[in-house]
């Protein structure tokens, strides 16, 4: 009897240490589904069972979600067909959460047999798997190795395994939803940061092509997407703006049905269409990116809306991981995103709108100040050359004619040289042949020959790197045209005897000064010439400033500040 007794207790503690020993492995890993197997192979293992198996239960606990299974391969799982649900024994521990151990499992009142194609079994142990006190699962074993029954060892081995499962399973779920916590973090942070990328692609770059190129990356990125479209409205068009990811080559540019496409239904219904719903496919397949070559087996089309207005849509395409259909966070990122997306393209669009009602401004006050100094110059020279010789019509005196005629061709040598001036200042060819500087030389040398001493200092280092800048005509003519028009004051007006000339550029733009020893002004009482209301004309038209210093009998300075604006928005773009 003492015998029987060692021997139970040996058994005891060796099966006491197969739990602890096999509990290390299943407490080894915090991936649920890997727990999971580690459980049933462990269980397996304790008992010498042939089949074992791990139910899991759905939300209501009163059927199986999952049936996990070993000892049965892929060919056996399809001729048996559906994994049960829960019924019959199965259904038993559903009911009663309680170790339940059977020598016949079809002898049990609450079975129902086999499918056909199901292997035989007769031996049965079932005991339920609880996680903070409330059933998981259960735990089922079957066919003992050597036909035996299964024991009562057995079945507190199992029940110990399950108490550790219910431990690691309860940490694996913590840790899986710390995990899709912080990866639900990790992707808000990215879309904030995606948010804030779009915002300083505004404060720093208004072009509004970069700014939907940077929108069609940073939101593929955003979302693990394949592919990302932008379609704007343009018009009464729809039309491809921008893309990322793998696409067909020469998408942009082209159109989409601007009544029958998907992104028109997105910017009527102002929300967020699927591409897996079938109407909406259909939409993409046949009036949209679809007939452009493009093939989406899901999707995203999210309105970009701003101020109640539709700039456009993001057609995100297929999910690169987990795809290809998009989840309901990343529905929420992209929509996030789309609404900061939206106002750098409103902005975007409304710089490019003010920009070309600058540019014409300019072109109209040009035109304007060009009739002003027409006016001013030849008009009333060539009118007061008119009344001469009119007036000589009606005197027979033939000297005073000829002398009149005379006079009249020396006035119009002047203003035909004049005319030559205004019409080489629009834009002297020497600044697109010679360059800025070369070309306010040649300026300086005309006022000598006027008889004007010009000190001349010019540091435009830059000059070559200008030349790769839309801008820099604009510039140019502008410095070229505030210098010329100051020479031009020192001598007719000022009577100067010297002109000093200083050019200075540096990383922030252009300092012009003239000095000259004229006469001068008093600014506050003289009313400003078509002249010096020019010269302040270019340079706000720059964004830049212009000061005038002058007071009678001491000379006059013109000082003029031009930033390198354009080169400033090249770079940035």
């Amino acid at each position: 009897m003492a015998a029987e007794v060692g021997d139970r207790d040996r058994a005891t503690v060796a099966g006491v240490l197969g739990v602890l020993d096999v509990a290390r492995g299943v407490l080894a890993d915090l991936d649920l589904d890997v727990v999971l197997e580690r459980v049933i192979e462990a269980a397996r293992d304790l008992t010498g069972a042939r089949y074992a198996a791990l139910g899991v239960l759905d939300p209501s606990r009163s059927e199986l979600e999952r049936f996990i299974t070993v000892g049965i391969d892929d060919s056996l799982h399809k001729s048996i067909g559906a994994l049960p649900r829960g019924r019959g024994v199965l259904g038993e521990l559903i009911s009663h959460p309680e170790p339940l151990r059977l020598a016949d499992v079809g002898a049990h009142p609450r079975s129902y047999g086999f499918p056909p194609g199901h292997p035989a079994m007769d031996g049965f142990l079932g005991v339920p798997v609880l996680v903070s006190g409330q059933p998981f699962g259960n735990l089922y074993l079957t066919e003992k190795s050597g036909g035996e029954e299964f024991t009562e060892e057995d079945e507190q081995a199992v029940v110990r395994l399950a108490d550790l499962a219910g431990v690691a399973i309860d940490h694996a779920q913590r840790y899986g939803d710390v995990e899709a916590h912080r990866s639900e973090l990790k992707r808000t942070v990215e879309a904030l940061d995606a948010t804030v990328q779009i915002a300083r692609a505004v404060g720093g770059q208004t072009n509004l092509d970069a700014v939907l190129e940077l929108v069609a990356k940073r939101g593929r990125a955003l979302v693990s997407a394949g592919a990302l479209v932008i379609e704007r409205q343009r018009g009464s068009e729809i039309v491809v703006a921008a893309q990322a990811g793998e696409l067909p080559g020469g998408l942009v540019g082209r159109t989409v049905d601007p009544h029958e496409s998907v992104a028109s239904a997105a910017l009527r219904s102002r929300r967020t269409l699927r591409l897996e719903d079938e109407p909406n496919l259909a939409r993409f397949d046949r009036h949209g990116l679809g007939r452009l070559g493009v093939s989406a087996g899901a999707g995203l089309v999210v309105p970009l809306v701003f101020h109640g207005r539709g700039y456009g849509v993001l057609i995100a395409i297929d999910r690169l991981h987990s795809g290809p259909a998009f989840t309901a966070n990343d529905q929420r990122l992209l929509e996030a995103f789309a609404a900061s997306a939206a106002t750098a393209v409103a902005t975007a669009e409304s710089v490019e709108a003010d920009r070309r009602r600058q540019r014409l401004a300019a072109t109209e006050q040009e035109r304007a100040r060009w009739a002003r100094e027409l006016h001013d110059e030849t008009l009333e020279s060539l009118a007061s050359l008119r009344l001469g010789l009119a007036a000589q019509l009606t005197r027979p005196d033939l000297e005073a004619a000829i002398d009149a005629i005379r006079h009249a061709v020396g006035r119009l040598e002047i203003e035909i040289g004049n005319l030559r001036s205004l019409i080489t200042d629009l834009r002297p060819a020497a600044l697109d042949e010679l360059g800025a500087e070369q070309a306010i030389k040649d300026l300086a040398d005309r006022a000598r020959v006027r008889g004007l001493e010009v000190e001349l200092t010019i540091d435009l280092a830059r000059e070559r790197e200008r030349r790769r800048d839309p801008y820099a005509g604009e510039l140019e003519t502008a410095i070229y045209r505030i210098v010329r028009e100051a020479l031009a004051n020192a001598i007719k007006h000022g009577k100067a005897r010297r002109v000093a000339v200083e050019i200075e550029e540096d990383h922030s733009g252009v300092r012009v000064i003239v000095r000259d020893d004229g006469d001068g002004f008093d600014p506050s009482a003289t009313p400003a010439g078509y002249g010096l209301l020019g010269m302040h004309e270019r340079a706000e038209l720059l964004g830049g400033t212009l000061a005038i210093e002058s007071a009678p009998a001491h000379g006059t300075t013109v000082r003029a500040v031009l930033p390198a604006t354009g080169r400033r928005d090249a770079q940035a773009g």
